[in-house]
């Protein structure tokens, strides 16, 4: 049955989606920056052990679901705190999550886990133009994350926005290999999710226009790279980017293109002959050696190894910021063209990463283009 015309919502003015990007570098208006209100470690599972060394795993599984220790959460806070003040001093608007208690346990009716956080808003949403679509988490203690965002998404929709759930993942033992061991660096690359089901991140994927980049890691299978290039359509191309990691778990530290016809990559996981032909034109950027981190603390429990120094969030094709520890890569940026702006968030790493990872760009100023054709 149709129903009858509504005057009221005919009349209406057209909806203008407040969430507009299509790549890394166009302008940026709006971004959603996480937290750390309540972040706990997250709980003992392979999927989050097999990404550590042997050591830190074993020590995981003693700590897992227990909260990060005040002299870990303090001094990210306050790097966080001047971060956020700093992307509001360049005009740009900032949404921050909802505080949750994310040590508190929850169900399915499979398994039952404590949370972890929402410090990294990067990897559980995925920008496409006017869609956000919330990802199919492989770490069952993400597997609601999203719920502290639902404030955020529901007025982003209400304005106009696109808002896609693919499909909430069982996370069963069918998905993820009995007794995975990490290849050493002679063996063949494997992987320890199987195709039982679609799972990934959208932190492994990055966007230049209708062309996204991913790299398959252990928590993106082939089958969730499946489903985000079906639910796109022909209107985009999805390109693999090869990894040497051994470990591999998040693209932003591996390849990010930074502008038009330019693209960082990490010369350690990254063979720049392999890269898919459609590169060929643009420009390489190898990234410098990450300067050391002399503060042991923070080398025993950063949760991304050293090459976070890759992990930039430009503004528009030339501001970028970067970490300010990092002064190789700060003058290395400046060498190509780009001009950096210096930040703290070094003693974010324990929680996820860095700016890229702390960060979803909502909207950017720009129209979708192709940079390959």
């Amino acid at each position: 049955m149709r129903l009858p015309p509504d005057p009221a919502v005919d009349a209406a003015e057209p909806l203008v989606s407040p969430v507009s990007s299509h790549n890394e570098w166009d302008p940026l208006e709006e971004i959603i920056v996480g937290r750390l209100d309540g972040v706990t470690i997250p709980s003992d599972h392979p999927v989050v052990s097999c990404n550590l060394p042997p050591w830190a795993a074993r020590l995981h599984r003693r700590v897992g679901g227990f909260r990060y220790p005040r002299v870990l959460t303090e001094r990210a806070r306050q790097e966080l705190d001047q971060f956020v003040a700093l992307l509001q001093s360049l005009g740009i608007t900032v949404r921050r999550p909802d505080a949750a208690d994310h040590r508190r346990r929850f169900r399915t009716p499979d398994w039952s886990s404590r949370g972890f956080g929402n410090t990294c808003p990067r990897d559980s949403m995925l920008v496409i133009g006017d869609e956000i679509i919330e990802t199919p988490m492989a770490w069952p203690c993400r597997h609601f994350e999203t719920h502290t965002y639902r404030s955020i998404l529901k007025d982003y929709f209400r304005r106009g926005a696109r808002w896609t759930a693919a499909p909430k993942p069982q996370l069963i033992g069918e998905l993820f290999k009995e007794g995975f061991r990490a290849p050493g660096a002679d063996e063949p690359m494997r992987y320890l999710l199987t195709e039982f089901e679609p799972v990934f991140d959208a932190a492994d994927f990055v966007r230049a226009g209708r062309d996204l980049f991913v790299t398959r890691s252990n928590v993106t299978n082939g089958m969730g790279i499946q489903w985000l290039r079906r639910h796109l359509g022909p209107a985009y191309r999805i390109h693999e980017i090869e990894s040497r990691c051994r470990a591999p778990m998040h693209i932003d530290t591996t390849f990010l293109p930074l502008a038009p016809g330019k693209v960082l990559v990490n010369p350690e996981y990254v063979d720049p002959d392999r890269l898919p032909d459609v590169l060929r034109s643009w420009d390489i950027l190898i990234a410098p050696e990450p300067d050391p981190i002399d503060e042991r603390l923070l080398r025993i429990t950063s949760m991304c190894g050293k090459w976070l120094s890759m992990n930039v969030l430009m503004i528009d094709e030339k501001r970028v910021i970067a970490e300010r520890h990092h002064t190789g890569m700060l003058r290395a940026l400046e060498g190509w063209g780009f001009e950096p702006i210096p930040c703290d968030l070094l003693h974010y790493s324990p929680f996820g990463g860095s700016f890229h990872c702390a960060t979803l760009d909502v909207r950017r100023r720009g129209a979708l283009e192709s940079y390959f054709d």
